[in-house]
């Protein structure tokens, strides 16, 4: 029986056996298989000990991170701003708009610098063990015994195993789903021993474009202090130049002092073989504070709540040996853009795992992050970061009003309060643009009401008055014209004009935002009207549709043929329409499979690629795609996305495989089939509920 024959309907799927038995499970120290908790907001990374204690030696992989939100830090420079960078740049037209662009030396190399890396994300402290041997001295990561951990994914707890010198050592570790706060208990022998103690460790901050965050030298440069401690209960405040955070302790039966090291903190455990304690962390000293049982259910019942409820696929009885490592990628790839990419704000690409790009986000890549929330049936989750919209309207619109534009320009390399950072590439990318209407359409279909117009009119309004700004109109056809980059970033900025993927997407956004004008009883939009019936059409050559307008041998010259493909996003991420050609689109795809280097290319390519295979009735190569034995593909362990040896974690990829199977397996407006994205071959014989077409 082929999946396309399975009805989702009927035989529902035992969720709880599906999310189980893809649990991680580790019997030894994995330097890129560290795993998390957390709640969206706030997510706590640990290595083989359960918690924080080896976190040098996971440098280098997936590091140790303390993240939240709201944990941000400056160090004092220069006051600068992006007038000290810019530099302008001529259109199609004559006109003249300007960009804060990278420099390399002088004061604009110096504003680039502090722009580009402040603020950046802050690590807030390792909380870790110190595991002592008989004779005294600490336990190193190899000499740890008989060594377990699973991340228990139905109900969020990470539980640990090993032996000291054969006495054994237990550790649960539980995040709070509402409170920025980790729940702790250690069971073990060596509590009696006196041979283990908590310690915490409060770092410094760091300009660093890819790293852990965090900063042990520069001692001096930040203080701590033990401002509360008293019975069993302890506050921990932490003072780096502006930033000020709290760390509150509580526990049952031990002392907390601090240790002859600046900045460090230990946690000793009563004579009993079992503790318990929690610690919380907030911007105030006073606030909000669970016990360890009270975090524990937290995790219990959201976690539960989580799998019990919007989509799920399961794979168990497909023939494809491929099929149950897609599984896991699938179940794994749920959980980490739930506790990494759900927040209040658009997620950096590492999460709250590590820094990269300073900690900052990337507004393009929040489509792959957080589209699939929606598909999945977990609007609310899409609906948490689409106030940042809303909050940092008002610099968007100060930027289009810089360039001479109108509407709201969106950020692409941005921070909390909206802050665009320099570039050389980001200043001149477009494709953030329509996001925000493509996120308030998502969130329409599943609540058509006046409401959700109302409450997102204004982000769709002041994106689509920008994106009518931006064309250029010449020989009777609208066209998007230089300066910019395309989603394929090889192209320079002042020579590319008309990207085709950039082009349908302009299609797109005010299309959807004319509808919008209507479905509030407003008129069209004249202007946006004469845009959309005539932008021009997408370019093509040979029976293949062309990255640009303005690179006519882009598949006669393999130097093009790198980076993202993302000539297949205009019938991939995007509905079908008349203005692309579903032949000459699959013609593309193919040819595309056949000569890209794909050792250029990054995470999101691969859902991409399987998405516009589905469209065009590929399905095979749509699971080749999703499942193709290449680098930046390979999914580790504990479910992330590696890229490199810089970049070894990427959730875009996750987001992006999750948008693609939902639709694989849902489909899309218009489609009719079920399962039409999978092959209709016998061998993937899928089970799927909860899932919505995208559009």
């Amino acid at each position: 029986m082929c999946c396309a024959t399975i009805k989702h309907q009927s035989n529902k799927i035992d969720r709880f056996a599906l999310v189980s038995r893809n649990n991680v499970v580790l019997h030894a120290p994995d330097t890129l298989g560290s795993l998390s908790v957390g709640n969206g907001e706030f997510a706590f990374t640990v290595d083989i000990s359960g918690l924080q204690t080896y976190y040098k030696a996971y440098e280098n992989g997936v590091s140790l991170g303390t993240q939240t939100q709201w944990g941000w830090h400056s160090i004092p420079h220069d006051k600068f701003t992006v007038e000290d960078v810019a530099v302008k740049y001529e259109s199609c037209d004559g006109t003249m708009a300007p960009y804060a662009i990278q420099h390399s030396q002088g004061s604009a190399g110096a504003a680039t610098a502090s722009l580009r890396a402040n603020p950046h994300r802050l690590h807030l402290g390792l909380i870790g063990l110190v595991l002592l041997k008989e004779n005294g001295d600490e336990v190193a990561l190899h000499e740890l015994e008989n060594t377990f951990q699973k991340l228990d994914l139905w109900t969020g707890k990470i539980e640990t195993t090993y032996t000291v010198e054969g006495v054994p050592v237990k550790v649960e570790l539980y995040s709070h789903q509402t409170l920025d706060q980790i729940a702790v208990k250690i069971e073990s022998d060596l509590i009696t021993k006196s041979r283990l103690k908590i310690k915490m460790t409060f770092p410094y901050g760091k300009e660093c474009h890819v790293c852990p965050g965090y900063d042990f030298e520069n001692t001096d440069k930040h203080t701590t202090t033990l401002v509360e401690n008293k019975g069993e209960h302890a506050v921990i405040k932490h003072q780096l130049d502006t930033t000020t955070y709290f760390v509150t302790v509580d526990w049952k039966g031990g002392t907390i002092k601090s240790s002859n090291r600046e900045h460090v903190f230990e946690l000793s455990p009563a004579t009993a073989n079992r503790f318990e304690f929690t610690a919380h962390f907030s911007k105030t000293q006073v606030g909000p504070r669970a016990n360890y049982s009270e975090t524990a259910e937290s995790s219990i019942h959201h976690w539960k709540r989580f799998w019990s409820n919007g989509g799920a696929i399961d794979f168990s009885q497909c023939a494809d040996p491929r099929a149950r490592e897609l599984e896991r990628r699938v179940i794994l790839s749920q959980y980490l853009t739930r506790i990494h990419c759900a927040g209040s704000m658009p997620p950096q690409e590492t999460g709250l795992t590590l820094n990269s790009w300073f900690g900052k986000f990337h507004l393009e890549m929040h489509w792959w992050h957080a589209a699939q929330f929606s598909l999945w049936g977990r609007d609310s989750l899409l609906q948490r970061s689409m106030p940042w919209y809303q909050q940092v309207l008002p610099k968007a619109q100060a930027t289009a009003k810089w360039q001479g534009y109108d509407g709201a320009r969106w950020q692409k390399m941005t921070d909390p309060v909206g802050d665009e950072s320099p570039s050389s590439v980001g200043a001149f990318i477009i494709w953030q643009q329509p996001h925000p209407i493509y996120f308030a359409e998502l969130l329409y279909r599943t609540q058509p009401s006046r409401e959700t117009l109302l409450k997102y009119q204004d982000i769709v309004f002041n994106t689509a008055t920008f994106m009518a700004s931006f064309v250029k109109e010449r020989d009777g056809a609208y066209h998007l014209c230089h300066p910019l980059i395309p989603a394929q970033e090889i192209f320079k900025a002042k020579e590319t004009d008309d990207p085709a993927f950039e082009l349908q997407y302009w299609y797109y956004g005010l299309s959807t935002a004319q509808q919008w004008r209507k479905r509030l009883g407003l008129p069209e939009e004249p202007y946006w009207k004469k845009i959309i019936e005539r932008l021009t059409p997408l370019s093509a050559d040979k029976g293949l549709y062309l990255p640009n307008a303005t690179t006519p041998n882009a598949y006669g010259d393999d130097q093009y043929r790198r980076d993202h493909p993302a000539v297949l996003g205009a019938l991939g991420m995007l509905p079908v329409n008349t203005r692309v050609d579903t032949a000459v689109m699959r013609n593309t795809l193919e040819n595309i499979m056949q000569r890209w280097q794909w050792e250029t290319t990054w995470g999101w390519d691969y859902p991409l690629i399987a998405m516009t295979a589905a469209r065009v009735n590929k399905p095979d190569i749509a699971i080749d795609a999703l499942l193709m034995n290449v680098q930046k593909n390979t999914y580790l362990v504990n479910g992330h996305n590696y890229q490199d040896k810089r970049l070894r974690i990427y959730l875009p990829g996750n987001g992006g495989l999750l948008a693609a199977v939902a639709m694989m397996a849902a489909g899309w407006d218009g489609s009719t089939d079920d399962a039409p994205g999978f092959p209709k071959n016998g061998q993937w014989n899928i089970k799927w509920e909860g899932l919505k077409k995208m559009p």
